[in-house]
């Protein structure tokens, strides 16, 4: 029988650029020998910096590891703080990788969405997380690269259980110590969130840039099936004779065969 009640994956990143061990392994590795709370495992994987390899070790992992939740890390040359992803997009990956490549068609998923979120709240968690004293922002751009492209794939996966955390590489917060210490804060307060999901303790995510519908237009759309169950039951019973159709007598009124005849005319 297995100790660990849930399984959480985090990734770091292969050698990049000048970083020939790229610090996103690093803390990822960090994080696996701290650990998390009592029953959760922590599954890390490197992840090439490579479309196609990144793609198939995905894949794999959502697979065959059946994760809870699942993490990448990535490293953002020149921050000095934690950036959480709110996005991952589909398209727009021009940038080749560490094998000279390119997705095919700049595309991540072919027929895929533009973009996908993730599960958690990441600008009301930036926002707790910050009076808690941790250095985080909040961000809806993860880069068009690696980064962006891992985390739409992985939110593709996972249906939205996935989170990407941009690390700093300047400042006293890129020493792998204080990063592994912070992740694990960053990470137990996600896992919080994604239960809470999951037991309908936590609402559900308000765009309030949109109109909102109050409950009884919620319960009114959610009956709609019935609604128009109801129009094709009446439609049937004028076709058959035994139902009298609904008249607005404002108007030239036709009689149930006349309905019925223009009914059966052919389209124009």
């Amino acid at each position: 029988m297995s100790l660990f009640d849930e399984t959480v994956v985090v990734t770091g990143f292969g050698p990049f650029s000048q970083y020939l061990v790229n610090p996103s392994w690093t803390v990822a590795q960090g994080l696996k020998a701290e650990g998390l709370e009592e029953g959760t495992e922590i599954y890390i994987k490197e992840i090439p910096v490579s479309y196609s390899s990144a793609k198939q070790i995905l894949s794999g992992i959502w697979e065959k590891v059946h994760p809870e939740f699942a993490v990448h890390l990535g490293i953002a040359p020149g921050s000095k703080s934690i950036a959480l992803e709110q996005t991952g997009k589909n398209y727009g990956y021009k940038s080749r990788d560490v094998c000279g490549q390119c997705p095919f068609n700049h595309c991540c998923v072919e027929g895929g969405m533009d973009k996908l979120d993730s599960v958690i709240n990441m600008r009301s968690l930036t926002k707790k997380l910050k009076a808690e004293g941790l250095d985080v922002i909040y961000s809806k751009d993860a880069g068009r690269y690696l980064c962006d492209f891992a985390y739409y794939y992985s939110l593709h996966c996972g249906r939205g259980r996935a989170a990407f955390i941009h690390l700093p590489t300047s400042g006293g917060l890129a020493a792998p110590e204080r990063l592994v210490a912070q992740l694990r804060t960053i990470i137990q307060a996600m896992l919080t969130e994604l239960r809470g999901l999951s037991e309908g303790t936590v609402a559900r995510t308000v765009d309030h840039s949109l109109p909102q519908e109050c409950p009884q237009q919620l319960i009114q759309r959610s009956q709609s099936p019935s609604i128009i169950q109801a129009m094709l039951t009446e439609l049937r019973g004028l076709s058959e004779g035994t139902a009298a159709p609904t008249v607005d007598h404002s108007l030239p009124q036709e009689c149930p065969q006349q309905l019925i005849q223009r009914s059966q005319s052919p389209p124009m």
